[in-house]
């Protein structure tokens, strides 16, 4: 069997991870890596990672796992694909707090019919959004599966104690306002999903809006330190989930403006042409990774000078905190509707 010594170097066809130790495919990885920063002191191949904190900053740390046959389906999204989003869900929550990344440990647990090919793929879709974001691959782990392809990934970034950003803290009359286009991913995945294969190719930029989201970190960074945002999060599992994280949970609720939610024309064609309501699927949709945040009135002038500082990334007011508990969505004709709470596992 050839291709044990990494990239590029001639893999039989039908190689699978069974057929290669743990070690080898460490070494696959190792192999990619950019040389160690300089407060990096114990890099990958050690028992454990040492690095130096970075001076006076607040050290943020969050995990996510991505497994197959609920959060991703191999059938559709290709390795690389998978690689990205499991280290963009975790960018994503650092991009929330206001933190900058800084390293993570990746951890995969492989069934043994997963293809070398497709095994190196996965890691350099994660390692190259990584290094994008600035985040150094410092450890992890490689174990078999013996059901599904599993992927978690730990990520650590800093912040200076007075730009956190928390879920905590909207008041009755802030603002809500969200980032970019709401929806697009959800769509990408009923085009990705569709047996038939129809149209997805008709609407690529919804597809990709789905398989390699974009963290909003800058915008996260740019918010902290702007301390606009009474409260903030990321969408990652939708509208009406964070919504509720944003107010139910601490005895508020809010009013949204169904007119004032922001939707491509991609995603409303999609499902326009599905016989579906584009606004619906736009508060329940997941996985676009937009922050949603709460400001208060008079400190929504600031928010001028956040747009700029991001290179003009959308930022739209949607509707406001209300003292009454519940959410809800008002149409053009101010009727209102309640809003769910969202996805959330283990709910039926």
């Amino acid at each position: 069997m050839t291709g044990v010594g990494g990239p590029g170097s001639g893999v039989v066809e039908d190689a699978t991870v069974s057929a290669f130790g743990e070690h080898a495919l460490i070494d696959r990885i190792r192999r990619r890596l950019p040389p160690a920063p300089d407060w990096l002191i114990v890099d990958v191949g050690d028992d454990a990672a040492v690095y130096e904190p970075v001076r006076n900053r607040l050290e943020v740390i969050t995990t996510d796992a991505v497994v197959d046959g609920v959060h991703v389906d191999r059938r559709f999204v290709p390795a690389g694909a998978i690689g990205h989003r499991a280290v963009a869900v975790n960018l994503s929550d650092l991009a929330a707090m206001g933190a900058t990344p800084r390293l993570l440990t990746l951890s995969l647990a492989l069934p043994d019919d997963l293809s070398l090919s497709d095994f190196d793929a996965l890691v350099d879709g994660a390692l190259a959004l990584a290094e994008r974001a600035g985040a150094r691959l410092v450890g992890g782990n490689i174990t078999r599966s013996r059901g599904p392809l599993m992927v978690d990934v730990t990520a650590v970034g800093s912040v200076h104690r007075r730009r956190i950003l928390r879920r905590s803290g909207a008041r009755p009359g802030d603002y809500v306002f969200v980032s970019g286009t709401l929806g697009d991913a959800r769509a990408g995945l009923a085009l990705l999903a569709d047996p038939s294969g129809a149209h997805a190719e008709a609407w690529p930029d919804v597809v990709a809006r789905y398989l390699r989201p974009e963290p909003r970190l800058r915008l996260g960074q740019v918010l902290g330190r702007s301390r606009a945002p009474t409260a903030a999060l990321d969408l990652s599992d939708g509208l009406a989930d964070g919504l509720a994280r944003l107010t139910a949970d601490h005895g508020l609720g809010c009013e949204i403006d169904a007119t004032a939610l922001p939707m491509s024309a991609s995603a409303t064609a999609v499902w326009q042409s599905r016989g579906a309501d584009p606004v619906a699927e736009a508060v329940t949709g997941g996985d676009d990774y937009e922050l949603a945040f709460t400001v208060r009135p008079k400190e929504s002038r600031r928010l001028g000078a956040v747009i700029r500082a991001v290179g003009g990334l959308r930022l739209t007011r949607i509707g406001v905190v209300t003292r009454d508990a519940g959410c809800w969505l008002v149409d053009a004709e101010r009727q209102r509707s309640p809003i769910g709470r969202g996805y959330e596992h283990f709910s039926r």
